[in-house]
């Protein structure tokens, strides 16, 4: 562990300070810069492949295709915003429609989330952000416990915004939060226009993110919960939890 401390000068003289660093065990008093946290899911079933990569310590570099124009659009936001390097590629049985390759997209990108976290030591765990998009605001709250839930309150006035469904919006979110370990509440405060409500909640949501996986310096090497545990090996097994 590193620490750093200000002592005072010659006859307690605070206005001469002087920045010492203090390190327990061994190594040369320099802080240890953690690892970047990545992950990836390849995951295919009867309807979908999908392959996801994450890096949770990135720019906000993106490459999804997904097939689906809208969500691709979306999962810009998320990696914008919350600054997360996300690639994207899947394949799915568009001839139904859209639904299996949007929630299996969700659910590959929540196992990889829940892959590069690992056992969540050090990250703030907690995250709030309200998002205005015009007319439209949107309040997300969310922790990653380890639990699953999600409460959902968008009021989507239309059926579809261009050929994406919007129904498919809660679906996305629920197969992230399950298989990420997240429980995520999203608010709809204000709003009429479609996209203009979805969006704001897609960037309500990476603030979010960004905030409650950003390392906390305060906790570094521990696990943010009183019980010392926030994951469940599952998630970590390559078994999403629509199969389980």
């Amino acid at each position: 562990m590193v620490g750093f401390v200000l002592s005072p000068g010659r006859g307690g003289d605070l206005g001469k300070r002087r920045l010492s660093v203090c390190a327990s065990g061994s190594g040369n008093g320099v802080a240890k810069v953690p690892e970047p946290r990545r992950a990836e899911v390849h995951r295919v079933t009867g309807e979908t492949e999908v392959h996801v990569s994450v890096n949770i310590d990135g720019t906000g570099v993106c490459d999804s295709q997904t097939g689906i124009p809208f969500l691709d659009h979306m999962i810009h936001q998320l990696s914008s915003h919350g600054l997360l390097d996300i690639k994207i590629e899947a394949k799915g049985d568009y001839h139904i429609d859209d639904h299996h390759t949007n929630e299996d997209v969700g659910i590959s990108l929540g196992m990889a989330l829940a892959k590069a976290l690992g056992d969540k030591k050090g990250i703030r765990r907690f995250g709030h952000f309200v998002a205005p998009l015009d007319e439209a605001l949107v309040e997300v709250v969310l922790d990653f416990s380890g639990r699953q839930h999600l409460a959902y309150g968008l009021d989507i006035p239309t059926e579809r915004v261009g050929t994406y469904d919007t129904q498919l919006v809660r679906e996305f979110y629920a197969a992230v939060a399950s298989n990420a370990q997240m429980t995520l509440h999203i608010r709809q405060l204000d709003g009429i226009n479609s996209h203009h409500i979805i969006e704001a909640s897609f960037k309500a949501f990476a603030r979010s993110m960004r905030m409650a996986l950003e390392h906390d310096p305060r906790r570094m090497g521990s696990v943010p919960s009183s019980k010392g545990v926030l994951t469940d090996e599952q998630a970590l097994s390559g078994q999403s939890m629509k199969e389980a």
